[in-house]
């Protein structure tokens, strides 16, 4: 995985937060051209929007579908509105509005739980017509171990806390590259 460099990430920043303008308070969509070859690579990513350091959104593309560039964008708005953990996100809401971008490597099979970093890895369990995923910072901020992390994996996905010991139930990982605007301002 390419690391990207400070203006491409400010750059991704302001996309964001062009595209949560646009979609909340019908302000021009952002200028997704480039010719910058590591933001059109296909890649997953997640938009996080928070409040006051609280989550406030967050949705993303767990598969590299469109380049990295128009995954932000649109996940930028779909945190905004689609998030069904939260009402949408209101047009005076929007200076308060920070945000966290996750850009994410390949899925790759777990065969070993013990294979699995806490803070370096993200997780997919699914079985069927469940799915969960948790980004690699969340076990981070909930202070988790491996195995709680694998739990509250599979109670995302709707399945057991136990589920991630069973045969059928298919454990991938991932790496996300994260970065908040916060950091860049600093």
């Amino acid at each position: 995985m390419t690391m990207l460099s400070d203006d491409q990430k400010r750059r991704l920043i302001e996309v964001a937060r062009q595209s949560l303008h646009a979609a909340v308070a019908g302000g021009p969509p952002p200028d997704l051209g480039t010719d910058d070859a590591e933001l059109l690579e296909l890649r997953g990513a997640f938009v996080t929007l928070k409040k006051a350091g609280e989550l406030r959104g967050c949705i993303g593309y767990i598969e590299p579908r469109v380049p990295l560039i128009q995954a932000v964008a649109d996940n930028a708005e779909s945190a905004a509105l689609h998030d069904p953990r939260f009402t949408p996100v209101t047009p005076d809401e929007l200076p308060a509005i920070e945000f966290e971008i996750s850009a994410l490597t390949p899925l790759v099979p777990v065969h070993d739980s013990e294979e699995i970093e806490v803070g370096r890895h993200g997780l997919v369990i699914s079985q069927g017509p469940n799915r969960g995923l948790l980004l690699p910072q969340v076990p981070v901020e909930w202070g988790w171990d491996r195995e709680e992390f694998l739990e509250h994996t599979c109670l995302k996905a709707g399945l057991s806390p136990e589920a991630w010991r069973r045969e059928d139930v298919e454990l991938l990982c991932f790496e996300a590259e994260v970065f908040s605007e916060v950091e860049l301002q600093s």
